[in-house]
């Protein structure tokens, strides 16, 4: 979907030489383009075909998907014990941020302001795609 700095973020991941997500955007995705249609942005047919064209980034491996196990549920809810009060996490993100921690990785990628404040917490770099 052409969302704001969606041109940004196809060149970015294409010279990175592929991306990472917990599988946990598989769901995501889909009650993303459910709302999409709700909201009246996507036909039922539309809707579909881009499922489709996700579905096949997913088996082309243009998306590497991490699974999303007890271990990284378990690390969510240790995590959740030390996060300031003050700080907002939702599970969603705190799946993700949990995943890439397991993964190895030293940053993580997103236009999300809460999930850009919360990687921090947990030793992540935050990163967003620069808008043009």
């Amino acid at each position: 979907m052409n969302e704001p700095d969606g041109a940004a973020v196809r060149a970015l991941a294409a010279s990175s030489g592929g991306a990472s997500s917990s599988a946990l955007c598989i769901a995501e995705v889909a009650c993303a383009f459910h709302r999409k249609q709700r909201e009246g942005f996507l036909t039922a047919k539309q809707s579909h075909a881009i499922r489709l064209l996700f579905l096949e980034d997913i088996a082309d491996e243009v998306w590497r998907l991490l699974p999303v196990s007890e271990r990284i549920l378990r690390e969510v809810e240790a995590m959740t014990r030390r996060l300031p009060k003050t700080m907002p996490l939702r599970a969603g993100d705190a799946i993700h941020i949990a995943t890439a921690r397991d993964a190895g990785f030293r940053e993580i990628w997103t236009n999300d302001r809460h999930l850009l404040a919360a990687a921090a917490h947990f030793g992540l770099g935050a990163r967003t795609v620069p808008s043009k």
